[in-house]
């Protein structure tokens, strides 16, 4: 039997999902709490997940990004140290690591070729979770190394999109394009009708306050505000395009992405 688990962080609004199958276990987009005034990190939401593992007596096989986050620091490696796991992400996170090892100015021995990470990860490959396995979507546009994971019709979408009356990411990074992000959409959305996704965020609404973090590919499709409705390509890039200019810097953007460009 296949068991999803979710973990709300209300600072970050993100979640975090233990997966398990027959006594294995993935951990996807695990945060580490970061407080910023202060400069300290604190490990309250991933050892809420390790206790969970404990508490069903899991075996830790992946801990998997779905990308680079800029609104938190990963926990990757703090869990790792505690319970073991491989660090996995996209095949392209290089590419992420080359923009912004400039932008930040990283030390001269820092490796902008994913090598942080324990496993890189390209389209279609698969990872064995017990009986079932887990397949990759690459899925860039919010940045060139976002992907996706599938299993037994669920798929963690990362921030390729979120939920329908809130719409999609932002595309305006170094290595952004809403084009690409469109493309990738469809791609989550030909999958069948009742194909189950995850949101890695999720923020509410003034009609919707409380949180939410699963939908459907025929929910998303029938009611995404920016890509519903059958949306064309070029509608959705005008809209991004316009949007992602009137929006600020995430809170924790310079931290975030330094921090998780090393893999946690």
């Amino acid at each position: 039997m296949l068991n999803i688990q979710a973990f709300f962080d209300p600072t970050t609004f993100s979640y975090t999902y233990l997966v398990s199958s027959d006594g294995e276990a993935a951990i996807v987009d695990p945060v580490y709490d970061f407080d910023p005034f202060a400069g300290e990190l604190a490990p309250t939401c991933a050892d809420r997940v390790i206790t969970a593992l404990a508490d069903h007596n899991l075996t830790l096989k992946w801990i998997l990004e779905t990308h680079v986050h800029a609104d938190h620091l990963s926990a990757a490696q703090y869990i790792k140290s505690q319970v073991g796991g491989q660090i996995c992400a996209g095949a392209n996170v290089g590419l992420v690591q080359q923009v912004f090892a400039k932008v930040f100015n990283a030390e001269d021995n820092f490796h902008d070729d994913g090598r942080q990470f324990d496993v890189l990860l390209a389209e279609d490959e698969t990872l064995k979770l017990g009986r079932r396995e887990l397949r990759v979507l690459s899925t860039p546009g919010h940045t060139p190394s976002c992907v996706c994971y599938v299993i037994d019709g669920n798929v963690f979408v990362g921030d390729t999109l979120f939920m329908p009356d809130y719409g999609t990411v932002r595309n305006d990074f170094p290595g952004g394009c809403a084009k690409q992000l469109y493309g990738s959409i469809q791609k989550i959305l030909s999958l069948p009708d009742d194909t189950r996704l995850y949101m890695c965020h999720d923020y509410g609404t003034e009609a919707r306050p409380e949180f939410q973090y699963l939908t459907t590919v025929s929910e998303q499709k029938a009611y995404n505000i920016h890509i519903g409705g059958n949306k064309t390509a070029a509608e959705f890039v005008r809209f991004r395009t316009d949007r992602d200019a009137q929006l600020s810097a995430p809170r924790l953007l310079y931290p975030a992405v330094q921090f998780n460009m090393r893999a946690g």
